[in-house]
Formats: C-alpha cells, sequence, structure tokens
C-alpha cells in the first residue's frame, strides 16, 4: 500500500478558496428566505394572538410591528417573498430541463434578484 501523507492536503475545498458562483448564492438565499419567511409569519401569528388577548397586549405588540423595526422586518419579508417566489419559478423552469445550461442559469438567477427588488418596490408603492 502506497504511503500517502494525508495531513497536508485538504480534505474539500474550503471557503477561503471557493470562489462562490451565482448559482451558490442563489441556493443559499433560497434557503434563508425560507426560513426567514418562517419567522415571519410567527410574528403576524404574535400580532393575532395579541389582538385575540386583550387591548394593552395588543397596543403593546402592534406598535413593535409598525414602528420602524416592524417597517424594516415586514419590508424585508416581503423582499424574502418576492425572492422565493421567483426562485421557485425559476426551478419549475430547470424541472422541464430548460436553462441547465450556464448562460441560462445566470440569467435565471440575475432575473430572480432583480426581479425581487422591483416587484418589492411596486409593493411598496402600491400597498
Amino acid at each position: 500500500m502506497a504511503d500517502v501523507n494525508r495531513g497536508n492536503r485538504p480534505l474539500s475545498p474550503h471557503m477561503s478558496i471557493y470562489r462562490p458562483q451565482l448559482t451558490s448564492i442563489t441556493s443559499i438565499l433560497t434557503r434563508i428566505t425560507g426560513n426567514a419567511m418562517g419567522i415571519t409569519a410567527l410574528l403576524i401569528v404574535w400580532w393575532f394572538l395579541a389582538a385575540a388577548t386583550n387591548l394593552d397586549y395588543f397596543e403593546t405588540v402592534d406598535g413593535i410591528l409598525t414602528g420602524w423595526f416592524g417597517d424594516l422586518v415586514m419590508t424585508l419579508s416581503v423582499l424574502g417573498l418576492w425572492y422565493h417566489t421567483l426562485a421557485g419559478i425559476r426551478h419549475l423552469i430547470w424541472d422541464q430541463g430548460v436553462g441547465l445550461d450556464l448562460g441560462p442559469a445566470y440569467i435565471l438567477g440575475w432575473s430572480c434578484l432583480g426581479g425581487s427588488v422591483v416587484l418589492t418596490i411596486l409593493t411598496i408603492i402600491i400597498v
């Protein structure tokens, strides 16, 4: 058996030498936005429960969720919702075997990122 010095070489590419690609970043963002929407759903449930409990508690929770912090969280949630939706559409396109080459994959990735920002701005303007 050959004497292999396994201690001097990495087992897999490490983050310090791996160059992130658009497809990997968008995949990570899809997971992050999915989890963030779960947290946002809990905040909305908290708001509903406060409304069902009593007026003083509701005013406290409503003050938090309609203040600057709540506005920031809800705006970022809308951004995450739009991004997650567009990324899901992208995956439906990929499930059909379309757009799997590098060029179309990058176009779809940038479309998800840019489209989510544009749709968030439109949502804020309309609502």
